[in-house]
């Protein structure tokens, strides 16, 4: 990098040390990448991260993967795209506030659920038990998966060659299936902004659900319980503001990353609630049997028969091991429509033509 280019990368450096705060990481403090690489002309490190997810396939497919309505007809109901756009601008406000690295929190806030599943946490569940009914020992966790989309599946298996700092935010967001507390953990090494998008990845979902199981007509509005809507509010908007501004208020009082005890207490009891009345609703867990049929047929039929392997994967594996790994890979990135057509290929008889004479 020569001449102009160089003083506008400089420029760019020189913005972040005026502006972030003592907690936001620099540019110019980041460990790299895997492979390095000459430093961009016009964009940070953290910016050439968020452009690479979100041209990326995997970060296309989230627009038709379930975020808890299975393919849902409406319009209107969140999916896992809008779910990570939420995320990601809950945690840009709060990291704006607090001054730390908004590219940084948006490569991470856009990429942490790159690897889920189709049909949601239940199409998570389904492969994890699949994975480890079949000798792959580690199951299958989305954040996991996540950083095996940008690291070793994109961009034709060469990956995406992201920050490890982005990776590191990706990869920790969640520690996996049961981590659904918004408690700081004081104790956690993670980056600031890493952080950041772990909480903003609770708020966003308590809120966005409760607001989707009324639209579906799961709850009502007088359901929900009266403490939390004086503590919280009564819209999203009200939800959101009130969570965003206490994580803030809270943490500026504090010298860390912090909620108070009272609003701690009411998101966690909100989720509480979630789970008996939407999470756990017959109507939501009467598709579990369904979806487990589909997927595990899915990958039993692909794993045992050459030809169905061959036809969607263009590929045959002799290695059996190497075959449920690609597999696996090959289905979590599914998104539910093409999940759904491709198990009536395999499992739904097809109806004998109407021009076939004995």
């Amino acid at each position: 990098m020569t001449g102009y280019g160089l003083n506008l990368y400089d420029n760019l450096l020189e913005r972040e040390e005026s502006t972030l705060s003592r907690w936001g990481l620099r540019s110019r403090d980041s460990r790299g990448r895997k492979i390095p690489e000459e430093p961009g002309v016009v964009r940070t490190p953290f910016q050439r991260d968020r452009d690479r997810i979100i041209h990326c396939k995997a970060f296309r497919r989230l627009k038709h993967k379930t975020q808890v309505f299975l393919a849902p007809a409406g319009d209107h109901f969140r999916t896992r795209l809008t779910h990570t756009l939420e995320v990601t601008q809950i945690a840009r406000g709060i990291g704006r506030a607090l001054g730390l690295n908004e590219d940084l929190i948006e490569a991470i806030g856009l990429g942490h659920d790159l690897g889920h599943t189709p049909f949601g946490h239940a199409g998570e569940k389904i492969l994890n038990t699949w994975c480890l009914k079949n000798g792959i020992k580690d199951g299958f966790q989305h954040h996991v998966q996540s950083v095996r989309v940008v690291e070793e599946l994109e961009n034709d298996g060469k990956g995406l060659n992201l920050t490890f700092e982005t990776i590191e935010g990706i990869l920790k967001h969640t520690k996996g299936p049961g981590d659904y507390s918004v408690a700081m953990d004081p104790d956690d090494t993670l980056h600031w902004e890493g952080r950041v998008v772990k909480i903003s990845d609770r708020i966003a979902y308590v809120n966005h659900d409760l607001q989707d199981a009324v639209e579906a007509g799961l709850i009502n509005r007088s359901d929900v319980p009266p403490e939390f809507i004086k503590i919280l509010g009564e819209t999203n908007r009200e939800r959101i503001s009130s969570m965003v501004i206490d994580i803030v208020g809270s943490t500026l009082d504090a010298g860390s990353l912090a909620l108070s005890e009272e609003m701690e207490s009411t998101i966690n009891a909100l989720k509480d609630f979630l789970f008996e009345r939407v999470y756990y609703n017959e109507a939501i867990r009467e598709h579990d049997n369904t979806i487990r049929r589909c997927l595990e047929g899915l990958l039993d039929i692909s794993l045992a028969e050459k030809d169905v392997y061959e036809r969607y994967l263009h590929r045959w594996d002799e290695d059996k091991d190497v075959r449920k790994r690609r597999l696996v890979d090959y289905v979590a990135g599914m998104t539910d429509r093409y999940a759904i057509e491709v198990a009536r290929e395999l499992i739904v008889p097809s109806p004998w033509p109407l021009h076939f004479h004995v």
